[in-house]
């Protein structure tokens, strides 16, 4: 009966880690793309403001 109720909580704790990192999965994902996103748009920034400096020395 100890070893059936071992097994039992720890195949729980098995679910639990399983169901947490699939949830983090997605998340960490779509972090990515956001992050990808914020540095396309600083990198177009700094080139749309280094092209107004050259403009501006014309």
């Amino acid at each position: 009966m100890n070893k059936l109720l071992a097994a039992l909580i720890a195949s729980l704790f098995a679910v639990g880690a399983y169901a947490t990192d699939a949830k983090s999965a997605k998340p960490a994902a779509s972090a990515a793309k956001a992050e990808a996103k914020a540095e396309k748009k600083a990198d177009a920034k700094a080139e749309k403001k280094e092209a107004k400096k050259e403009e501006a020395k014309k």
